[in-house]
């Protein structure tokens, strides 16, 4: 499965390495992520696709309209992950 706009990933490389984002572009060699606090829909971080790491996660289109609602759901899923890490 490639990586497509929506899909929540998981950064592996860099200053924000374990992070989540989502994608919210896409071209030929980079995905352009964001989480809607350090780094907003209106300024996507470019990172290629050798440095993120792809959950089976895909958002509605209506899920990353707003950086509130990215930061809500992104939330959401890492309490999910850290209480079935426990």
């Amino acid at each position: 499965m490639q990586i497509k706009q929506g899909m929540i990933v998981n950064s592996d490389a860099g200053h924000d390495q374990n992070r989540l984002y989502v994608v919210v572009k896409v071209d030929s060699k980079y995905a352009y992520i964001a989480d809607g606090k350090r780094r907003k829909l209106e300024k996507p971080k470019r990172k290629n696709f050798r440095h993120i790491v792809k959950t089976n996660t895909i958002l509605n289109v209506e899920l990353y309209q707003s950086n509130q609602k990215i930061r809500r759901v992104l939330h959401e899923l890492n309490c999910s992950l850290n209480s079935v890490a426990d």
